[in-house]
């Protein structure tokens, strides 16, 4: 793909042109701060095991010491951190490995955790690429926060989320496979629905190419107010054979 330039994108922030764009890059090389969150509710058994391989193997591929950090998160109805962040591959493994197949689904629950304690408070004031990788089924029984609510906080925290459908063995689509999409979309990520356990190493591999390959763009939004309300944002360029995959929009903040 060629590389696109400022040019090559239109902007619109809660329906107008932005004052100015006054910043764009491409960056390919952001320090990563990654939380996987993997589903550990008694749903996905069958499947636990492959997925933890592929898991420890994402992470060992991705992960550049003293300079990317990860951590484990697994989730049934509730949520349980095995490995907070670090930069060691071995850690990161350990942490998954502990990972033990239980009883409900908290999916919402786990998301809005990882973004609001763990990823919103992780380096503040420097440059990272925040991510959540979520290994689910979609699923979600016994959330307190609501689907929306989770999304919220993860737009709040500035991370990008990105799915891989635990849905493999099922016949047509499930309604857990919408809630992934939801999350996803929503925050400018991608979900991935493998068609055999096989295929789930090579959806990591997906994932971590994305994350190493982004533009950053920076404006002045048109009749800005710090109100604290959502702004939607909409972005394309002007070649149709591209599609920009973009967070929805952002909470200005409040006085």
């Amino acid at each position: 793909m060629k590389n696109l330039s400022q040019a090559d994108f239109r902007v619109l922030d809660d329906g107008k042109p932005p004052q100015a764009l006054v910043h764009f890059r491409r960056e390919t090389d952001l320090p990563l701060r990654v939380a996987l969150l993997v589903d550990a509710s008694s749903s996905i058994r069958e499947r636990f095991k492959f997925e933890q391989e592929a898991s420890i193997e994402f992470f060992s591929q991705i992960i550049r010491p003293k300079f990317d950090k990860a951590m484990v998160v697994g989730f049934d109805s509730t949520s349980e951190v095995t490995q907070d962040f670090t930069d060691q591959t071995e850690l990161l493994s350990k942490g998954v490995r502990m990972l033990r197949p239980g009883g409900g689904t908290a999916l919402f629950d786990a998301l809005y955790f990882a973004c609001r304690d763990k990823l919103a408070k992780s380096d503040p004031g420097m440059a990272v690429r925040r991510a959540v990788v979520i290994l689910s089924d979609g699923d979600d029984n016994q959330s307190h926060a609501s689907r929306e609510e989770a999304i919220e906080m993860a737009l709040r925290a500035e991370v990008v989320v990105y799915a891989i459908s635990t849905n493999i063995t099922s016949s047509g689509e499930r309604p857990g496979d919408k809630v992934l999409e939801r999350i996803a979309e929503a925050t400018g990520g991608r979900v991935f629905f493998p068609f055999r356990l096989e295929d789930v190493a090579n959806d990591f591999s997906a994932i971590q190419d994305e994350l190493r390959s982004q533009y950053a763009l920076a404006y002045k939004p048109a009749a800005f107010a710090f109100d604290g309300r959502f702004r939607a944002i909409e972005i394309s360029t002007l070649d149709k054979k591209y599609k920009v995959r973009s967070r929805k929009g952002y909470y200005a903040p409040a006085h």
